[in-house]
């Protein structure tokens, strides 16, 4: 696969990516025009994404963030814009408010939450979240909008990086932890399952979810390697950090915010 160079800032608050949204688009420059007339300026779109998201035109912000990252990435305020696309593509996610990647679908007899996430291939908890449910229970004839992106995961071992998209398109960069000495294996892998709180077998030793010594966090998701895969921490000062047995190591909320979002299947690229 080929990918575009991603730099990393290393802030209190946050990972800062000049990464570019796209991995297919060429990187364009400020000097570039378009249609004859110049393109406008980093501050002019800022100004204009912030004001299409104030008016509720989601879509129109998105596009205008995506621009900043890929034709100013050496902007002053690019932090602030990826932060603030990252948080707008969640939220586009989470809502189901992208017609083009949401469908309606009509409760038919049988159906339950979890088999509508088997059949339109993401999760309960993305379905919950798209329609504001409470609880799991659904009703004959009732119209739930379903997300229909398709994730897929990619790691930066040498950069401690997760980067979540959907399809070519970056939705969010995590800071994680990865194996010391180059413990974390590089290749193509798939999530083959997914644990709430998740017991830790420790050389033969069960460390149940409660136990502070339960390193995995609140969340587990398998790679189709035993042994491997993306899990929560009890130690997240540690992350940024090369110090894992050899998996990929999140936050708790980021963790959990991954597993509302990636089915069973999703694929893991991780490179050196």
């Amino acid at each position: 696969m080929d990918k575009k160079t991603i730099a990393i800032g290393l802030g209190v608050a946050a990972v800062i990516i000049f990464a570019v949204v796209s991995f297919s688009r060429k990187q364009k420059t400020a000097e570039e025009t378009q249609g004859g007339s110049a393109l406008p300026n980093a501050k002019q779109l800022y100004s204009q994404a912030v004001a299409l998201k104030k008016d509720h035109k989601m879509a129109e912000a998105q596009e205008a963030y995506q621009k900043i990252l890929t034709e100013y990435p050496n902007a002053d305020n690019v932090e602030t814009v990826q932060l603030e696309m990252e948080d707008l593509n969640l939220h586009m996610i989470f809502s189901a408010g992208q017609a083009d990647k949401a469908l309606v679908h009509e409760v038919q007899s049988g159906d339950t939450l979890g088999k509508l996430a088997k059949k339109y291939n993401t999760t309960v908890e993305l379905i919950k979240r798209n329609n504001n449910l409470a609880g799991d229970t659904i009703a004959l004839g009732q119209k739930l909008r379903i997300w229909q992106g398709s994730f897929n995961i990619y790691v930066d071992k040498s950069q401690n990086i997760l980067i979540l998209k959907d399809g070519n398109e970056v939705v969010k960069v995590y800071r994680v932890s990865t194996g010391q000495n180059n413990g974390t294996p590089a290749g193509k892998f798939k999530i083959v399952n997914k644990l709430v709180d998740p017991v830790w077998f420790n050389r033969g030793v069960v460390v149940p979810p409660e136990s502070p010594a339960n390193v995995l966090g609140s969340r587990w998701m398998g790679f189709d390697v035993p042994g491997y895969g993306i899990h929560g921490t009890i130690e997240p000062e540690t992350i940024g950090q090369h110090v894992t047995a050899g998996c990929i190591r999140m936050r708790n909320e980021e963790a959990e915010e991954l597993y509302s979002l990636i089915p069973v299947g999703t694929e893991v690229t991780v490179v050196e």
